[in-house]
């Protein structure tokens, strides 16, 4: 008698992992193919010279075109949230990277070398070991079962660690090696953005049981995720902003995503008891797929060519310039590739005409 509703309660389970994977693959394409889009509109603004006082491509439709794109990614991440446990959507973020290659080598000319290649098939393979071993998330039932699932101990102690390693982070470490090592924004931005994941993820359904019919907009624990959602995105973009202004992209990348992949699965493990009910072999297999998909991401980004420096901040000075410089009392000259006599020191004041 009660093996119709288990069946039955799989066959949802499955269904809404299903959803959740499409949704997640899909808004990896969206998001992969909008940095190639908004890149080719950076470059045809370029082109067409600096306007609008250095925001010439906010009047380049392709850009925009990048960003609609990347807008409909975020949005069918946040839905996949809904349906699928995070040990299944996150690592499939992972995939954004390979289509930003690959899109990158047929539409930018940037070569994709053979390790590349490498890194996007052990994506590949990792994303399809997670997904055949992903486990089967019950959605709660209302925002009161979530919350009672956030301030559950273990979760609770979770989040308090979280709160403090990032206040150790932000307070005392950034002020004295954020400039130097990259684990400091990094560690802050992938603690914060582990809550931010479970706080959208709780937002996420509950407007899927408000749409339903339950609505959970009178429950004052809606509310308190949003704001907490909020919150952590705020202090997550201010740090990730920092840690790309200070470090190489290629570097960012790569330990960011390996990072924030872990805590979101830890902290979805703890909250949502994701890996509850499963067997060793397939938790064992999960972790082997992310270390696989870290490892990929690792090997693709360190076989990418390094960006131009932009013309903003660096530009070559012309081969027809003309030094005039003063010290000592005694004035001295240098046109083109004339050298000042050896004995010449002391440089009080340095100027250049073109």
């Amino acid at each position: 008698m009660d093996e119709a509703p288990t069946t039955a309660g799989s066959s949802q389970i499955f269904a809404d992992n299903l959803k959740g994977f499409i949704l997640a693959v899909a808004s990896s394409a969206f998001i992969g193919a909008s940095f190639i889009i908004k890149k080719k509109g950076l470059k045809r603004a370029g082109a067409s010279g600096s306007r609008a006082g250095g925001y010439g491509y906010l009047l380049e439709p392709l850009w925009w075109i990048g960003m609609v794109t990347m807008i409909v990614g975020e949005i069918a991440n946040f839905i996949a949230y809904i349906f699928a446990p995070a040990v299944l959507v996150t690592p499939l973020g992972a995939l954004s990277i390979i289509v930003s290659a690959v899109l990158a080598h047929f539409i930018l000319k940037e070569r994709l070398q053979r390790m590349g290649v490498l890194g996007c098939m052990l994506c590949i393979v990792g994303s399809t070991v997670i997904v055949l071993h992903a486990p089967q998330e019950k959605t709660p039932n209302s925002v009161e079962q979530i919350w009672d699932l956030a301030t559950q101990p273990a979760f609770l102690l979770y989040t308090a660690s979280a709160v403090a390693v990032s206040l150790v982070l932000i307070l005392h470490c950034a002020p004295r090696f954020g400039q130097t090592n990259v684990m400091v924004y990094l560690g802050i931005c992938s603690a914060i953005g582990s809550l931010t994941v479970m706080s959208i993820k709780a937002i996420g359904i509950a407007i899927k049981l408000t749409l339903d019919g339950i609505n959970q907009a009178g429950y004052f624990q809606t509310w308190v995720f949003a704001m907490l959602a909020i919150s952590c995105i705020v202090v997550q973009l201010n740090y990730l902003n920092k840690a790309l202004d200070t470090f190489n992209t290629a570097v960012v990348s790569p330990v960011y995503y390996a990072m924030f992949t872990i805590l979101t699965i830890l902290a979805s493990a703890i909250m949502f008891k994701d890996w509850s009910g499963q067997s060793a072999s397939n938790i064992a297999s999960e972790i082997c797929g992310l270390v696989t998909v870290i490892s990929g991401t690792t090997v693709l980004h360190s076989t990418r060519d390094p960006d131009p420096p932009s013309a903003d901040l660096y530009t070559p000075l012309s081969p027809k310039i003309f030094w005039h410089v003063q010290g000592n009392g005694e004035l001295g000259k240098l046109k083109n590739d004339d050298l000042l006599s050896g004995d010449f020191v002391a440089v009080v004041r340095q100027d250049y005409f073109i």
